[in-house]
């Protein structure tokens, strides 16, 4: 982990979901905002307690645990949710993010 914010997402999904497998992968270097923010973030989340949720189940029990950062100061967010076996049928690879198409 880098920054503050950045530990403490991490730290609230494992309080929350106790995911088997957890990236929160700070994406702002590759926007437009001043160096060191903690403001894009993309998460990969792997939990059993996943198993028989809808995707949009998934996005928003993420949402409600991350409800006072995404209030604050993370702007974007990016959610790879999956159960165990979903994330082992897609050879445990984290996507890549597109490119920032925003910003000066």
């Amino acid at each position: 982990m880098s920054g503050p914010i950045q530990q403490q997402i991490h730290d609230t999904l494992v309080a929350g979901l106790a995911p088997s497998h957890l990236q929160v992968i700070n994406e702002s270097n590759n926007h437009n905002v001043p160096p060191g923010s903690e403001s894009h973030f993309k998460l990969v989340v792997v939990a059993d307690s996943f198993d028989g949720m809808r995707l949009i189940q998934r996005h928003r029990e993420v949402n409600a645990l991350l409800k006072p950062y995404l209030e604050g100061s993370v702007h974007a967010l990016s959610m790879h949710t999956h159960t165990c076996d979903e994330w082992v049928a897609k050879g445990e690879l984290v996507p890549d993010s597109p490119p920032c198409l925003g910003g000066s």
